[in-house]
């Protein structure tokens, strides 16, 4: 854990050194650490109680109501100690909005258009199942029927089952929230959800979740849009990946970490992109038992109904992905499409890509299907395709992949000029494009069941 720390740490003060245009980005390196460590020892002070009922529900939503009150003058204090350049302002004298009723909202916002600015809000209180996961119910922040809300530098926690921090659901709504802090301790808990065709705007965050199925950026059943510029995510339960998308997410500029699960999940018919983001996946926990893997990205089709069937897409141009324990990408019963350029990548294991079948879907038909594509990409390990699967690879100008193909389904692979593929083992493929360079490097490769003879 000192190592992910460690990593975190740097990753947070690069996104600092990025954001000079504020004021208040001008604190020095080590005033920035001091301050992170503070907010992180104040974290897990507050949330120890609950630390041993995390990975359960059920335990979470059965906290004792002593353990989840505290008063303003604590929230105000932890507030100051949490903000740095990103997130909440430090010094605001905040309105204070809070509830502790089961369900309901401390601010909601219901087909208005509503600003707020400078203001703490505290949540606790408990919900469960599709009423507060799909609907709203229990969140902190709602925004719903068209409503437009806007919010700034705001000091946002919730404590209790199914209450995620801002939530806009439903066509037409939009939640603009820039320069605040959200902090969430319960499980299906959320830090920015979005269901139902809503909009998410947000700049300038800092989010931490510590419940699992609790991702900093998620979305749920219908899902709609969210768009995400700077700012710091990170979250420490099971099944709670820096971002969850049922819905079309665009992140620039940020630092996304999964301390126990997948770094980024893709299911169904949906997307995330990355721009110049860095992310950092521990996945140490896996969700269910339907898969044996880990990995820092994971593309698949659950078929509980809350994301559509069709192509789903993982789009990373720049930055960094590291990955603390397990593969990179992982893809099952879904059609994908990936394209990476230009990032960076720090390896756990070689496992690289598999497209596999596991435990979602029907038996025989629930393989993956890959379209992968990398430009000015520098990249390594082992590529494994089971046999109910199928993988179009293009290396496009500017890459280099030194690994190797294991392929038992259908896998095409297209070298384009400028390009090139050099072996680390003896590799096995269905067809060749090859218009750029292969370095067999010792080793055979099969096409078709045929040694390639160059």
């Amino acid at each position: 854990m000192k190592k992910v720390m460690a990593i975190i740490m740097a990753a947070l003060l690069v996104l600092c050194a990025g954001c000079s245009a504020q004021e208040e980005k001008k604190e020095t390196s080590e005033t920035v650490i001091e301050e992170i460590s503070q907010a992180e020892s104040s974290k897990e002070t507050e949330s120890s109680k609950a630390e041993s009922s995390k990975a359960e529900s059920s335990e979470a939503e059965d906290e004792s109501s002593e353990e989840k009150s505290e008063s303003s003058e604590e929230r105000s204090s932890a507030a100051s100690a949490s903000s740095t350049s990103i997130g909440a302002h430090t010094g605001t004298e905040r309105e204070v909005y809070e509830t502790s009723e089961d369900g309901a909202h401390a601010i909601e916002a219901d087909g208005e258009t509503v600003s707020y600015e400078g203001i703490q809000v505290e949540k606790t209180g408990n919900a469960d199942g599709e009423n507060a996961d799909f609907y709203g119910e229990n969140a902190a922040v709602f925004a719903t029927d068209g409503a437009e809300l806007t919010i700034t530098d705001a000091y946002i926690t919730t404590d209790g089952g199914h209450a995620n921090g801002v939530f806009s659901y439903g066509d037409g709504t939009t939640v603009t929230i820039s320069d605040s802090t959200i902090l969430t301790e319960s499980n299906n808990s959320g830090g920015l959800m979005t269901t139902g065709g809503g909009t998410m705007i947000a700049s300038n965050l800092y989010i931490v979740t510590q419940g699992g199925s609790s991702a900093a950026i998620r979305s749920d059943r219908g899902g709609g849009t969210v768009i995400v510029d700077g700012g710091y995510y990170e979250t420490n339960g099971k099944g709670s990946p820096a971002i969850y998308s049922t819905a079309d997410i665009t992140v620039s500029n940020a630092t996304l970490v999964g301390n126990v699960s997948e770094g980024i999940v893709v299911e169904g018919k949906n997307s995330v992109t990355l721009n110049d983001c860095i992310v950092i996946a521990n996945h140490t926990q896996k969700n269910s038992n339907k898969s044996d893997a880990y990995q820092a990205v994971k593309i698949y089709q659950s078929m509980s109904g809350d994301a559509k069937e069709g192509m789903s897409y993982f789009t990373m141009t720049g930055g960094s992905m590291t990955s603390l324990n397990g593969g990179m990408f992982w893809v099952s019963n879904t059609q994908c499409t990936i394209y990476i350029e230009d990032v960076d990548f720090t390896y756990a294991t070689d496992d690289f890509l598999t497209v596999e079948a596991a435990g979602w879907g029907r038996d025989g038909s629930n393989g993956g299907h890959a379209f992968f594509t990398a430009k000015n990409q520098i990249m390594e390990g082992v590529i494994t395709v089971d046999e109910i699967s199928s993988l179009e690879l293009t290396l496009a100008e500017g890459t280099v992949f030194t690994g190797s193909i294991i392929s038992d389904g259908e896998t095409d692979v297209i070298i384009e000029d400028g390009a090139s593929w050099i072996l680390t083992a003896d590799s096995y493929i269905d067809s060749l494009e090859l218009l750029g360079s292969l370095d067999l490097n010792g080793y055979s490769l099969y096409v078709d069941g045929e040694l390639y003879e160059g």
